[in-house]
């Protein structure tokens, strides 16, 4: 896979990701903030890994993968400067994900939280909800404090 590649397999995470997120919320103009792929095997991996190094920079190790903070990248959703490579899981199926910075996140997770697919998950510094429809190839997540905010970034 070229980085040309590369990239067009991020941009179509993040489609899919919106498509999720349009399909079951009103959030239509909610900006990405980050996008993730999921590897699916060791060699995939490496190869996502190496190729994230082209595009971009290690700014966070993580258990789970490293988070590169990428040139521009031009999405459905606005423009993507973060990507986190995402170490093989069995229970992660899809390619990725993409988490969008909604506005009024209180009354969004009001809102949305009780429905059907939608499920929250909580950290030691931030708390997201995620979104999972087995149609889709794409999982989506909602952060609060958004990633780049948690990070002090932009």
């Amino acid at each position: 896979m070229t980085s040309v590649d590369f990239k067009k397999l991020i941009q179509e995470i993040v489609k899919l990701a919106c498509e999720l997120k349009d399909k079951y919320t009103s959030e239509k103009d909610a900006p990405v903030n980050y996008a993730a792929i999921f590897s699916q095997n060791d060699k995939e991996y490496d190869g996502f890994y190496k190729l994230a190094e082209q595009i971009g920079q290690i700014i966070q190790h993580t258990p789970t993968g490293d988070l590169f903070a990428i040139e521009g990248l031009d999405t459905v959703a606005g423009e993507l400067h973060l990507l986190k490579v995402r170490q093989p899981e069995p229970n992660k199926p899809e390619r990725g994900y993409a988490d969008f910075t909604v506005s009024g996140y209180a009354t969004f997770k009001k809102t949305y939280l009780p429905k059907t697919g939608f499920r929250l998950i909580q950290r030691q510094d931030h708390e997201m909800i995620e979104l999972i429809d087995p149609a889709f190839n794409a999982r989506t997540y909602f952060s609060n404090p958004p990633l780049g905010q948690l990070l002090g970034l932009r």
